[in-house]
């Protein structure tokens, strides 16, 4: 069987002109892990689209998790022991690639055992950042913003929830209206980085899930984009979903990395995709930012009271001064890292939790409750938002001010072996 593997991924790299031998081994070995532990835990691997083999291999014979707790910690000492001057410095990026995604491999095994670790440790171990947390009362002077946006009696949350249902999307124009977001970020993205021509979304409406939207990449530039529509779709969503998942988000990411490092260096280790592994910090981090990269300042307010509300039948007087509301409740997204760190720390019960969201993020008991369980589910996942749309916006915008250098420097983000140290100054 070791050898046959071997033979499927030199098979595999053979199509690249550029590989570099001493990784090619442990790329395989990586991507085997990978695919094993999958079989250990549903929803381990997000995304696979390499050998069938290897996949077929992993079901049928998967390790057990102290198994592939060795072989992790063994992958990770044998790249560490690589002589970094044998290396040219592609191969080196790659190595840290890997290392970081090892890493994290090796913490999520630790996790399968039962063991839980608090949120920071997590954190590090799985996304390769330590997040610092601002204590909730950091966040009091934005809630002072919204409520002067929206006076009147009540709690704010009550007031701010009732404001935006004003701008929800009726279920029978939510199709359209989201397919027409899709296709403003698609061409906003396509103005500066090139896609692959026979790329394509499938758009599916979906229940019964912890999140808002996902991207399920299947290769071949080829995804199915789902949103969640257990609570009412608001007109803004459409845009941050569009983008998010879509472009420059995440299909535009899969894309890329499957073109030009999967395929076109034959780079193995990118045909599959680990959840909790520093891929998501750059892949969310690099997604939330897109919206505002595709869409700066005003603009998507403008777009959307041209394009999306007729759409909606919604007034689009109303988008400017909705969009200054939203501005307010961005600046609350650390709010809810501080408060899964908390309730998943033991800080705090699940009853305090949901009213502290309810709080500061500014949400109905509803919307509380789900954001509360993807946190249950996806635990410090959630720092991915945030915290990395903040490191990969101050990474973007250090590389100039104009639009060009900025789409230039997030082409560079989003299709090249990117680890969350390269978006440190």
């Amino acid at each position: 069987m070791r050898r046959f593997l071997l033979l499927t991924a030199a098979a595999f790299a053979s199509a690249s002109p550029s590989v570099a031998a001493p990784l090619d081994d442990l790329a395989l070995r990586y991507v085997t892990l990978s695919l094993e532990a999958g079989e250990r835990e549903p929803g381990y691997v997000d995304a696979y689209y390499g050998p069938a083999a290897l996949a077929e291999a992993a079901k049928a014979h998967p390790r057990d998790v102290a198994a592939l707790s060795h072989e992790a910690e063994a992958l990770a000492a044998a790249l560490t022991a690589i002589d970094l001057a044998s290396l040219d410095a592609d191969s080196r990026r790659r190595r840290t690639f890997l290392i970081g995604q090892v890493t994290a491999a090796r913490t999520r095994l630790t996790m399968m055992t039962g063991t839980r670790l608090p949120f920071a440790d997590e954190a590090q171990g799985l996304f390769s950042v330590r997040p610092t947390l601002k204590p909730l009362s950091a966040y009091d002077p934005v809630l002072a913003r919204a409520e002067a946006l929206v006076p009147g009696p009540g709690p704010l949350w009550q007031r701010v929830d009732a404001y935006q249902n004003r701008f929800v999307v009726a279920a029978d124009r939510l199709d359209p209206v989201m397919r027409a977001a899709i296709a403003g970020c698609r061409a906003r993205t396509l103005a500066h980085i090139a896609l692959p021509k026979d790329e394509r979304f499938e758009l599916q409406f979906v229940t019964k899930q912890p999140w808002s939207g996902y991207n399920w990449y299947k290769g071949n530039a080829t995804s199915l984009i789902q949103v969640n529509t257990d609570l009412p779709v608001r007109i803004d969503r459409a845009v941050d979903l569009g983008c998010h998942e879509g472009y420059p988000g995440h299909h535009a990411l899969n894309m890329l990395l499957e073109q030009k490092l999967a395929k076109g260096r034959g780079w193995i280790e990118f045909t599959v995709y680990p959840l909790f592994s520093p891929q998501s910090l750059i892949a969310e981090g690099s997604a939330n930012y897109g919206i505002e990269l595709a869409f700066p300042g005003p603009e998507k307010a403008r777009f959307e009271a041209r394009t999306l509300y007729p759409l909606a039948a919604l007034n689009p007087a109303e988008a400017a001064r909705y969009d200054r509301l939203l501005d307010a409740l961005k600046a609350l997204a650390g709010a809810r890292m501080t408060i899964a760190a908390d309730y998943l720390d033991g800080r705090i019960d699940r009853t305090e939790a949901l009213a502290l969201l309810q709080r500061y993020q500014l949400v109905s008991p509803e919307r509380a409750a789900q954001s509360l369980s993807f946190t249950e589910k996806y635990r410090s996942y959630v720092i991915n938002y945030g915290l990395g749309q903040d490191m990969v916006r101050a990474h973007v915008e250090r590389a100039g001010p104009t639009a060009a250098m900025r789409w230039k420097a997030m082409e560079r983000v989003i299709s090249e072996p990117t680890v969350p140290a390269d978006l440190l100054p």
